[in-house]
């Protein structure tokens, strides 16, 4: 059994269910929640942030960057021998006096591993030791990192600056965590064969509070919103929420499970919840065909030798006489179903089907089984029953190499090859080219989307989720080199994945900055300063596009909105000066919960605080006051969407709703703001006062005033902006899902 401390009134144990059930109709006991398993969710980022010339520089250059402030990677552990984690740098790292964690020792994590740069490492594995499922051979008891997926996260937000980025022989440039300065504690709770269990990240959490971490970065969540009143008393959320009541920030990846609408796994409102997104670097490849005709591929590897088109040959066409295989022989996975007097010279065609999906057949194969047979390179298409627009992965080859992007290219190679009986098919394999686009950030089909969900019924949150976007595809990282998945990385120091998991740490990372520079901030100031300077146009003004947006699935590329990026696209520096910032502290986000219907009687007993009928009964004498009299009141009855947030959602719009909204100056100077409103279609926002002069670290409120003025059941979004004269922009989202123009009869 595990007592949490900063999970109030909180403890892991195995029991049957019989055990459970009593437990439930205890007195005592508000929730018993079963154990459910989570799921995991660079070179060129920090320069496509403008890191070096702005928050680095903001922050004494990427010598100092991040500098004293603790990232705390809850994850699959470390691999610490990785140059991104070492403290052998040409300026020494300092002591941080302020974390109180410590080294494991262990066979795989022997003394010395850590460092002033890896300054703690801890492993939890009591709940998945105790299904039976944790395997000591393969998984380790210690920080140890054997899955790959950790290393990468952890060297994301805060690996060491100008690292050399080599894959099999190949120079991939130099890479740097976001705080190449921070300091890094582990805490490994995931586990290769098993992913992780709720229990032990909970201890995870409660260690990394414990210890004193300033940030934590969680690149994992649940699998689907969890049952009972509300999704936010779930308790890996509310260990979160803990977290951030001990001065914690906590980014968090919202998962996966875009495209579709509604698919966020990140629910609360003290959590940064990040997106995905994918930045300006592509890597782009074609191949012609004998007739001349030019087709878009990809893949990391080198082109056929010289200028010339070369003999063309489908798998098929080159088995063996004799061969009665008909296993893999598309996919090209051994070299002895083949004739390598057919093959040799040649460049092959082999098909990726859903083996390489699943894992039970590998690029390596492929390649290894064309080399074999004296192949001069390798076209790979796809299977007739995979999805279009296939994710190949995007693992170095030094073999000429090219896969084909969508059936209808595959399908233009294949009525080449077959269309032309009397003369010999060919094709040349370009090699692989960086090109920067300016069309980024651009939402990853695989992001998850917003609405939030307020229960596992689906009922939608009044809280904008996703919060952030960073990027996450694509994203070059440390790996541990004994990870053996994805096959194409073994034995590598670095990696090139995509994810969530990958945006996640890049919010950790720019969060360790802003915390260097304005350490008395807030986890909530810091959210709010990343989300009122984010941005929704691209670097020509163009309103920021998503892969399949949520509000239109079908549509291959398309507008995006607030449920797709969350408030916008991350500037690391304009959030280090945010000018005003939307603060909110426990009690805040405690009032929050109350407001859920049948929550006041659980709220206690997961927070440590009772909620205060005596403050709404007070709040809603003064709204009906205010509403006697025909004024905006200042202040109103609690409901979810007066929680001071940097945005207003409203899942139902059906009469005149009022909220509040309190701004505090962290700017230097005083200065004098203007409110402009961009309403949401249907919708019209009235913000008093319009115009406001405002002190350093003095706080303002704003009386908001929401009304339908048609019906909708389709979301429309907006935004309120507050300008300053000193330079400052602050802009938080209005989005309203539904709204409901009631019609009023004579009486």
């Amino acid at each position: 059994m595990e007592l949490m401390m900063h999970v109030p009134l909180s403890f892991c144990f195995k029991c049957a269910c019989l055990k459970a059930s009593t437990l439930r109709d205890l007195e005592e006991v508000t929730v018993v929640e079963q154990d459910t398993g989570v799921l995991t969710q660079t070179t060129h980022t920090p320069i496509y942030l403008e890191l070096p010339h702005g928050a680095w520089k903001e922050t004494g250059g990427e010598q100092n960057a991040g500098e004293g402030i603790v990232i705390g990677i809850i994850d699959t552990g470390i691999y610490p021998h990785h140059p991104s984690f070492l403290d052998n740098t040409q300026k020494p790292y300092p002591n941080v006096s302020h974390y109180k964690g410590y080294c494991e020792v262990t066979a795989e994590f022997p003394e010395g591993s850590c460092n002033k740069k890896l300054v703690g490492a801890r492993h939890f594995a009591a709940a998945a030791i105790a299904t039976g499922k944790f395997n000591a051979s393969i998984d380790f008891a210690s920080p140890f990192d054997v899955y790959g997926h950790g290393t990468h996260t952890a060297s994301t937000a805060a690996g060491n600056h100008n690292v050399a980025v080599e894959v099999n022989g190949l120079s991939f440039g130099f890479a740097s965590g976001m705080a190449p300065r921070a300091h890094i504690a582990v805490y490994k709770a995931l586990y290769k064969g098993i992913g992780g269990f709720k229990a032990d990240v909970l201890a995870a959490i409660e260690q990394a509070v414990s210890d004193n971490v300033d940030i934590l970065n969680l690149s994992f969540g649940i699998s689907h919103p969890s049952a009972g009143i509300a999704t936010f008393f779930n308790a890996l959320e509310i260990a979160m929420l803990s977290a951030a009541s001990a001065n914690v920030f906590v980014a968090h990846s919202v998962g996966n499970g875009g495209p579709e609408a509604q698919t966020v796994l990140s629910f609360s409102p003290w959590i940064c919840s990040v997106a995905a997104s994918l930045h300006d670097r592509i890597y782009t490849k074609f191949v012609t065909l004998g007739n001349h005709a030019t087709i878009q591929a990809t893949g990391l590897a080198p082109g056929t030798p010289g200028s010339k088109r070369h003999p063309l040959i489908l798998a098929r066409d080159a088995l063996k006489r004799n061969s009665t295989s008909n296993y893999s022989i598309e996919e090209c996975q051994n070299s002895s179903f083949y004739d390598e007097m057919i093959v040799a010279k040649k460049v092959m065609i082999c098909t990726y089907s859903t083996g390489f999906v699943d894992g039970s057949f590998t690029v390596e194969k492929l390649v290894r089984t064309v080399e074999e047979l004296s192949g001069l390179g390798v076209v790979i298409i796809s299977a007739e029953n995979l999805y279009d627009e296939i994710d190949f992965p995007m693992a170095p080859l030094s073999f000429p190499a090219a896969f084909i992007l969508t059936k209808r290219e595959t399908a233009a190679i294949l009525n080449y090859y077959n269309g032309r009986p009397n003369h010999e098919p060919k094709i040349r394999i370009h090699g692989t080219n960086t090109e920067f686009t300016h069309s980024a950030p651009i939402v990853a089909s695989f992001s998850s989307r917003g609405p939030d969900s307020a229960n596992d019924h689906f009922k939608i949150a009044e809280v904008l989720k996703p919060t952030i976007m960073a990027p996450g595809k694509d994203i070059w990282a440390a790996w541990s080199p004994i990870a053996d998945r994805p096959k194409d990385f073994k034995d590598q120091r670095f990696a090139i994945l995509s994810g969530t998991s990958m945006a996640a740490p890049h919010i950790a990372g720019i969060a360790a900055l802003m915390k260097q520079k304005n350490p008395q901030l807030s986890p909530a100031a810091l959210q709010s300063a990343l989300a009122t300077t984010a941005f929704t146009t691209d670097k020509f003004g163009n309103d920021l596009k998503a892969q399949n947006p949520s509000g239109n699935v079908s549509t291959k590329l398309g507008p995006a909105t607030y449920f797709d990026y969350g408030a916008g696209a991350v500037d690391a520096t304009a959030a280090l000066d945010p000018g005003l910032i939307f603060d909110a502290g426990k009690q805040d986000f405690v009032d929050f919960l109350c407001t859920i219907s049948g929550a006041p009687s659980i709220v206690k007993a997961t927070t440590g605080i009772a909620c205060d009928n005596n403050k709404f009964n007070s709040q809603l004498k003064k709204e009906h006051q205010s509403s006697s009299s025909g004024s905006m009141p200042s202040s109103f009855i609690q409901k979810p969407t007066d929680l001071n947030l940097p945005s207003i959602t409203i899942a139902n719009l059906t009469a005149t709703l009022m909220a509040s909204r309190k701004v505090t100056s962290v700017g230097k100077k005083i200065e004098t703001y203007i409110v402009t409103v961009n309403e949401p279609k249907g919708v019209s926002v009235r913000v008093k006062p319009m115009k406001f002069t405002i002190k350093p670290q003095e706080t303002k409120e704003l009386a908001l005033e929401l009304r339908p003025l048609e019906s909708s059941g389709h979301p429309s979004f907006g935004h309120i902006k507050l300008c300053g004269n000193k330079g400052h922009s602050v802009v938080f989202p209005v989005s309203v899902v539904s709204k409901v123009l009631m019609e009023v009869g004579c009486a």
